[in-house]
């Protein structure tokens, strides 16, 4: 058994980060300024992304989207039941419904077809999600929506470096990314909305800084203007200087990250290929290139005997962490009690099955094959 505990997930944090926000403090400037506009430029040099917005959260981001497509009362909102529960609590919270669609049983992703079928008159937004570093196959997506003339708005959560058609995520429509610790690159807590809509993205800014008729940080003042006039009631969801430098540093590094990442998962691929009980998610088969943001397996609990969550636990008895990613939202306590049941048999079938394993850039190969090996003690105990 390891001696130290081996964490599910760890930030890369250099000293040259730590430098760079020692800098920021030390400056006098510390919240919104010039840090996050030049974080903003850089994802959208990375991305392509033709406006990029930084925030306090990607929840932020969504509450803000919600809030300019004017979402409420009586609108239907198509996600998965398999993401996050944050987009889901903040569909309810603005009065709008959700609808889920199932996924693919072994990509956790959704598809048009699926999405088709959900499709109502009163359906205003489709939110597809980008799982574990793996691109949604958007192209059938997009034409969807624009038939339909329908919102559409990519959680990109999962996906900071993940391209789709050799594309970057974030290049195309509108996508909301991450940067909490466990994700590819942190600001701490963050996140940026990404869009080729000018009018909605400047909407966006000003819903995130009380609603002001200019930024939080105006690149032309060198500040706030004084005279900064409310155009409509807001929210305070920008994102501090502290947080933007760090994203800036993390964000240079993001390929070097992923690259890791990616020779860990294919260590792992390879590892398992031998243990039947612990399948891994499927890499899709279209043209994408994996961010490996996490690394998915689902238990065979009928083989086995015991649940995923025994499972999780005897991994951490022998001093290995793991993730769950995610309990389908459908199945938590508050909506299985207010919207019932749910048909969506992939979503549930993984929800009881799934577990993230250890992946993070400063492991090495030694912890994968630690990792495995403890699975399979734990298989055969």
């Amino acid at each position: 058994m390891r001696s130290e505990f081996l964490p599910f997930s760890r930030p890369q944090i250099s000293e040259a980060d730590i430098a760079a926000v020692g800098e920021v403090l030390r400056s006098g400037w510390i919240t919104t300024g010039t840090k996050n506009a030049e974080f903003e430029q850089k994802f959208s040099e990375y991305t392509g992304a033709q406006q990029s917005v930084a925030l306090a959260s990607a929840t932020a981001g969504m509450h803000l989207l919600l809030h300019a497509l004017g979402i409420g009362a009586g609108d239907e909102v198509i996600t998965p039941s398999m993401t996050w529960v944050s987009t889901v609590n903040l569909i309810k919270l603005c009065g709008a419904t959700p609808v889920f669609v199932d996924v693919d049983k072994d990509t956790l992703m959704t598809d048009a077809t699926r999405i088709a079928e959900k499709l109502t008159t009163r359906t205003r937004l489709i939110i597809p999600v980008h799982f574990a570093g793996a691109a949604v196959d958007m192209q059938p997506i997009r034409e969807l929506a624009a038939t339909k003339n329908i919102a559409l708005a990519e959680d990109a959560a999962h996906a900071a470096g993940t391209t789709y058609h050799g594309d970057p995520i974030g290049k195309h429509g509108t996508a909301i990314f991450s940067f909490h610790p466990i994700k590819n690159m942190t600001t701490g807590e963050g996140g940026m909305f990404c869009s080729d809509d000018a009018e909605l993205a400047a909407r966006i800014r000003r819903l995130k800084f009380h609603g002001l008729g200019v930024d939080a940080f105006d690149r032309q003042m060198q500040g706030r203007s004084p005279q900064a006039e409310v155009l409509e009631p807001a929210y305070k969801y920008n994102l501090t200087d502290i947080a933007a430098v760090l994203g800036s540093r993390q964000l240079a590094n993001l390929d070097q990250f992923n690259q890791r990442r990616t020779v860990l998962a294919q260590h792992y691929h390879q590892l398992l290929a031998d243990v039947p009980e612990v399948q891994p998610l499927r890499v899709p088969n279209y043209e994408m290139q994996h961010a490996w943001h996490l690394f998915i397996v689902r238990l065979d609990i009928d083989k086995v005997g015991f649940s995923r969550d025994e499972f999780m636990q005897r991994l951490k008895a022998r001093n290995i962490g793991t993730g769950l990613h995610f309990k389908a939202v459908h199945s938590q306590k508050y909506y299985l009690e207010t919207m019932g049941a749910q048909d969506l048999p992939n979503t549930e079938w993984n929800s009881a099955r799934i577990c993230s394993l250890p992946l993070f850039p400063e492991m090495s190969l030694a912890d994968v094959e630690d990792v495995v090996a403890t699975i399979k003690e734990v298989l055969t105990a």
